[in-house]
Parts: C-alpha cells; sequence; structure tokens
C-alpha cells in the first residue's frame, strides 16, 4: 500500500515550492516603473492647451487696452511694441512683457506707416484714443485667436478662429 503523506508534511515540504510574488518584490517594481517615470516624463513635450492658448489671447486685449487708457489719460503718446519672431509683446506704459510659448504661433499684421513715421513693429495708441491699429494672431493646431485693435477707434478685441 502506497502511503500518503499528511497534510501538514505536505505543506512542510511545499514551503520552499511557494509560487507567486512576494512584498517586497512588488514594492522593488513598483519602485522602479516610479523612477523610470520621474525620469520619461520631463522629457515628454507639453502642448499649450485651448484654455491656455485664450488666456494669451485675453491677456494680450488686457496689456493693449491698458496702453490704450494710458495714452488718454496722459494725453501723450504710447507705443506697444510687439516682436513676433522673438514671440514677446511689451507694453509701452508699464515695460511689462508677454512671452508666448514655443509651440503657439505667432503672427503680427501692423501697419508699416502711422502718423507720417515708419511703424511695423509696434501698435501706437494716440490721446484721442485712436491707434495705428493691427492684428495679433496666437495660434497653435485646430484653433487660433486674433487680437484686433480698431485703427479710427483703438478698440481692442479677441476674435476665435478655426484652423485646420
Amino acid at each position: 500500500m502506497e502511503r500518503r503523506p499528511t497534510l501538514s508534511a505536505a505543506c512542510a515540504e511545499g514551503i520552499g515550492e511557494a509560487r507567486g510574488f512576494a512584498l517586497i518584490e512588488i514594492l522593488c517594481v513598483l519602485a522602479i516603473i516610479g523612477l523610470l517615470a520621474a525620469i520619461i516624463l520631463p522629457a515628454i513635450p507639453r502642448s499649450t492647451t485651448r484654455a491656455r492658448l485664450e488666456s494669451y489671447a485675453v491677456e494680450t486685449a488686457a496689456l493693449l487696452k491698458a496702453d490704450r487708457n494710458a495714452a488718454l489719460r496722459r494725453q501723450t503718446r504710447v507705443t506697444t511694441e510687439v516682436d513676433a519672431e522673438a514671440r514677446a509683446i511689451r507694453s509701452g506704459v508699464t515695460g511689462r512683457t508677454i512671452r508666448l510659448p514655443d509651440d503657439v504661433v505667432v503672427q503680427a499684421m501692423l501697419a508699416s506707416r502711422c502718423a507720417d513715421r515708419a511703424a511695423g513693429r509696434s501698435i501706437d495708441f494716440f490721446p484721442s484714443g485712436m491707434s495705428c491699429g493691427g492684428v495679433i494672431a496666437l495660434a497653435r493646431p485646430g484653433i487660433g485667436y486674433e487680437v484686433r485693435v480698431n485703427w479710427l477707434t483703438g478698440g481692442v478685441e479677441i476674435v476665435a478662429q478655426k484652423l485646420l
């Protein structure tokens, strides 16, 4: 007759052959995954979201409106500098500069002459409220905004653009 081992003897013999993962092994794997994520995630480029692009347009419009209001209040000419290549818009009153990220396409359509002088890199506001006018376009794939300055009234408006 064949003798079968008892349950306690089988458990004692099978302890070395247990299958599955120990808690320490699982923690090591999670630590490695965490380290890889910490190294790789900062390298992934983050694009400008639609909301962030809209906030850049609102910020640009606010800067232009502040310069127009300063021209009216101080009864002097105020020049807002627009540098599309450097992706920067600088207030003529406060010196505050808006810097736009690299993934935002910046285009400026400005008057080449304004008030009998060469322009092309700025929007000038006059004491009367008038301006040289211009359009600053901010875009990324799929969406864009134009910040428009009316030459006659100096009014500033934001217009959303659907891009392909």
